[in-house]
């Protein structure tokens, strides 16, 4: 019996305009199971310049349209994002709240609004130090994939039956574990298990490359292994150093990544480069966060600190 070559999984950088490049994919009528991404978040990064919100919403407004005829009637869109700034006033303007409206305007339907909490960021003075950030997963229709079974956790209480009814006495948890919720955060605790611990991109993480603001690899794969199957082609819009492409090439998912800025994508190339030769560093799924030694220097609190 001929024996079938396993077809090689594909991650294809783009650079590229997004809004004019996603025309070509509509044009080629390409379908994605999965769109997630990290969009600019009008805060005058390296990437972008700041704009009024009112051009800033115009010019979203029109990707998003796209990407709705882009995604596959079971497919989702995970929109991961955090706050905008006014620069004179110093408001803050929740972005999940801004960019709801319009994806509702494409009849898409907000299945959870993810907290993803982490402890490390810049320090405020004038307000209270941001420590989360959201990711927005819509679905399309109603019949959208959802592998629960592939994200599960270990359960608080694995021993808990329940107390009465039919089902008393029995075991009243999955056995494969318990539903991880919406709130993905740093804990430390005697069930840090339950809870996703997820590290924000920052100096000392293994995954720091060039990129401003780049987002860890743990957290797609999250969403990839829940929402996607494999072999399911997923679109990162707004791919920056390839984070996304590298999460479903570590899960066997094809995808396509455009970029502008072709010192990001000449990065996530070489990342993809590495990660295929097995050499890239990647912070471990579900490893817990490093916690210093008390002994350690900087753990120690010097003797003029006032707390």
């Amino acid at each position: 019996m001929k024996k079938h070559k396993k077809a090689k999984i594909i991650a294809d950088y783009v650079h590229a305009d997004t809004n004019q490049y996603i025309d070509k994919l509509i044009a080629k009528k390409k379908k994605f199971q999965l769109i997630m991404t990290s969009p600019p978040y009008n805060m005058d990064k390296e990437y972008e310049k700041t704009k009024s919100l009112e051009n800033y919403k115009k010019e979203i407004t029109s990707v998003i349209e796209k990407l709705a005829k882009l995604l596959d009637e079971s497919g989702s869109i995970c929109w991961q994002v955090g706050n905008y700034i006014n620069p004179k006033t110093k408001e803050v303007v929740p972005l999940d709240i801004f960019y709801h409206e319009i994806f509702k305007n494409y009849k898409l339907t907000l299945r959870n609004r993810i907290i993803w909490h982490f402890e490390h960021g810049l320090h405020a003075s004038q307000r209270f130090s941001g420590r989360y950030e959201t990711i927005m997963w819509y679905t399309k229709g109603k019949d959208y994939t959802f592998n629960l079974d592939e994200v599960r956790v270990p359960a608080k209480y694995p021993g808990k039956t329940y107390y009465k009814g039919e089902k008393k006495g029995q075991l009243s948890g999955n056995p494969k574990g318990k539903n991880p919720s919406d709130v993905w955060k740093i804990i430390r605790s005697e069930w840090d298990k339950e809870v996703w611990e997820i590290p924000n991109v920052k100096a000392n993480h293994k995954e720091k490359t060039i990129h401003p603001c780049q987002y860890p690899i743990e957290l797609v794969e999250r969403c990839i292994m829940a929402l996607t199957f494999e072999n399911d082609w997923i679109l990162d819009p707004y791919a920056g150093v390839g984070s996304t492409m590298i999460a479903a090439l570590k899960n066997n998912r094809n995808s396509i990544g455009i970029e502008k800025i072709k010192k990001f994508v000449r990065k996530g190339e070489q990342r993809i480069t590495l990660f295929r030769n097995g050499t890239l560093k990647i912070r471990e799924l579900g490893k817990p966060i490093f916690a210093p030694n008390p002994n350690m220097a900087v753990a120690k609190k010097p003797v003029h600190f006032l707390y």
